[in-house]
C-alpha cells in the first residue's frame, strides 16, 4: 500500500512538471541513396520523439511491474544514434526523463540513473546529449524536478567516464562535490553567522527542535514573498512562540549596506545574520547558485528540506513529524 501511495504522489509531481512537447513537424520525404536498396528516412533536427514502450507511473500496480518498467524504459531510444541524436526533440526527451524519474523515485534506489549514463556512453554525441538534458531536469536551479539524489549517481559516472578527458571531468567533479553537501538525512554543514551587533554564533549551537535556515538577499522579491509566507503561517508562528522553531536568515554577499538597510523590516525573533568574510561561498559549504534557499533542520541539525522555496512543504514536514515521529 505504501508503494501505491508513493507512486501516486510521484505521478502528481510528474504531471505538475509536464511541459507540452512541441508538435512534431512533418518528416521529410524518404530518400534512397544510389547503390543502396534500404530506404533512409531523413528526420528534421529536433522533431524525433522517443517511443514509449512501458506503462506510465499511473498504470503500474505492483513492484514487479515497476521494476520491469525501469529496466525497459529506454528500449525505445536509439543509443547508437551517434550524431543523429540531435534529431530528438529535446523538450520531449526532458519529459521522458521526468517520467523515468517518476518510476525510479519510489524505489529509493537511484543506481538506474548511473546505468542510463553508462548506456549513453555508446558515443560521445549521445553522452553529451544526456549530460545536457539531465542537467536541465535535475540540476538547473529553476527546474521543478531539481533533485540532487537523482543527479549524484549521474555525476559519479560522468566524473569517471572514459569518454571524457581530465578537463571535461572537472565540471561534473565540481558539481558532485556541491551535490554531496547537506544531503537529506545528513548533518548540515556548520558555519559561523554574524548578527547586526557583531556577535557571532554557530549554526549547530542553535537549540531548537527545528531550525529554518534561509539564504536571502534584501533586493530579492521572492525572498520577501517567502518571508511573508513564513510570517503568515499559524504553525510556524506557534512553533516559534513555543521556542521549538528558530528561523535564521543569512545574507551571503558582501554589500552589507543593503543588508543593514533592510534590518528594520525583519521579524525581531529571527536571527538575522550575514556571512562575515564570505566563508560559506569560499568553502562551498552550501549550493548558492540560486537565492532564496530554505533548509529545514531537525534538533540534531540533520537536513529535512534541502534548498527549498515552498513554505507549505516546510509546514507539511513539521506537521507530519509532530504526528508520526
Amino acid at each position: 500500500m505504501k508503494l501505491i501511495y508513493t507512486i501516486l504522489g510521484i505521478a502528481l509531481l510528474a504531471t505538475a512538471c509536464n511541459s507540452q512537447p512541441k508538435e512534431k513537424k512533418q518528416t521529410d520525404a524518404e530518400e534512397t541513396p544510389k547503390g543502396d536498396t534500404t530506404a533512409v528516412v531523413e528526420v528534421t533536427k529536433g522533431t524525433r520523439r522517443m517511443e514509449r514502450t512501458v506503462p506510465s507511473i499511473v498504470e503500474i500496480h505492483n513492484l514487479d511491474e515497476l521494476n520491469y518498467a525501469i529496466e525497459h524504459y529506454w528500449d525505445g531510444f536509439d543509443f547508437e544514434a551517434g550524431e543523429r541524436v540531435a534529431e530528438y526533440d529535446t523538450m520531449d526527451m526532458c519529459q521522458a526523463l521526468i517520467d523515468y524519474a517518476a518510476l525510479v523515485i519510489p524505489t529509493r534506489d537511484y543506481t538506474p540513473m548511473r546505468r542510463l549514463i553508462e548506456r549513453a556512453e555508446a558515443s560521445r554525441p549521445v553522452l553529451e546529449y544526456f549530460m545536457t538534458i539531465t542537467e536541465m531536469v535535475f540540476h538547473d536551479p529553476n527546474s521543478p524536478m531539481r533533485n540532487d539524489e537523482l543527479y549524484i549517481p549521474i555525476l559519479e559516472r560522468l566524473a569517471e567516464s572514459p569518454l571524457l578527458d581530465e578537463y571535461d571531468r572537472l565540471i561534473p567533479q565540481h558539481d558532485l562535490h556541491i551535490a554531496l553537501q547537506n544531503r537529506i538525512g545528513h548533518t548540515a554543514n556548520d558555519f559561523v553567522y554574524t548578527l547586526s551587533d557583531g556577535s557571532k554564533g554557530d549554526l549547530h549551537d542553535i537549540e531548537a527542535d527545528y531550525t529554518l535556515l534561509m539564504f536571502n538577499n534584501p533586493d530579492c522579491p521572492m525572498c520577501r514573498a517567502i518571508m511573508e509566507d513564513i510570517n503568515a503561517s499559524p504553525l510556524l508562528n506557534e512553533m516559534q512562540e513555543l521556542g521549538r522553531l528558530q528561523v535564521i536568515t543569512l545574507y551571503p554577499d558582501e554589500d552589507l549596506a543593503a543588508w543593514r538597510n533592510n534590518l528594520d523590516r525583519m521579524p525581531r525573533r529571527w536571527k538575522v545574520s550575514y556571512d562575515d568574510g564570505g566563508v560559506i561561498t569560499e568553502e562551498k559549504l552550501y549550493d548558492l547558485r540560486a537565492i532564496p534557499a530554505l533548509y529545514l533542520l531537525d534538533s540534531q541539525k540533520r537536513v529535512l528540506v534541502k534548498d527549498g522555496t515552498n513554505v507549505i512543504q516546510i509546514e507539511e514536514i513539521i506537521a507530519y513529524r509532530e504526528t508520526h515521529i
